[in-house]
């Protein structure tokens, strides 16, 4: 029997970033509901932590999205959270301008991306799309076809999105720890369900 990996030391590093992610979403929901937005950086730091995700990825993940949508600059986030948890965000960042560019542009240039990003990112990342499709599902199942009109995209855009993500993810799994494998067989998972929905 293999020995159990020794948990992450936690600091205060992660309250930090969690203090960080709170204002910086203050205010924010997730499209078309009521449900404030940290619910998703939380969601998406339990799961790097569950996979066993180290406290930078975590507070990265925490983070990720306060570039996108909420105009951080990485100078800042380099600054208060160190060089490692910055490149962890530009890693899961698909857009860095406002207004964002189209769609399909930005998709299209983060499926490329992540056949480069940095190792450390790939669990982050993952985590973030895994959350995002499960949410999806979730929301469909409750609600019904006109959830799809929450997004800037048709539903078989978003379909085609996570399958061409999934697949280079796939791609990427030995470059990776274990805890990205198995977040990327459970991403598999949710995309075969994003399929099944009525559209």
């Amino acid at each position: 029997m293999s020995k159990a990996a020794a948990a992450p030391r936690l600091t205060g590093k992660l309250a930090k970033a969690f203090r960080f992610a709170l204002a910086a979403h203050e205010g924010q929901t997730r499209k078309g509901t009521n449900v404030p937005y940290l619910s998703h950086p939380m969601a998406v730091a339990s799961l790097v932590l569950e996979r066993g995700g180290s406290q930078d990825q975590a507070a990265a993940a925490l983070l990720h999205d306060t570039v996108e949508d909420c105009g951080v600059s990485y100078g800042l986030l380099a600054r208060s959270f160190g060089a490692p948890v910055m490149r962890i965000v530009k890693d899961c960042t698909d857009s860095e301008t406002t207004p964002k560019p189209p769609w399909m542009r930005r998709k299209l240039a983060y499926i490329k991306h992540v056949k480069a990003c940095h190792p450390r990112s790939l669990l982050v990342s993952a985590a973030d799309k895994l959350h995002n499709a499960s949410s999806i599902v979730r929301d469909v199942r409750r609600g019904g076809k006109s959830v799809w009109k929450r997004f800037n995209a048709e539903p078989s855009q978003i379909l085609w999105y996570y399958g061409a993500l999934l697949r280079q993810f796939q791609r990427r799994r030995a470059d990776a720890p274990e805890g990205f494998a198995i977040l990327v067989d459970e991403l598999g998972a949710a995309v075969r369900q994003l399929r099944e929905l009525p559209c």
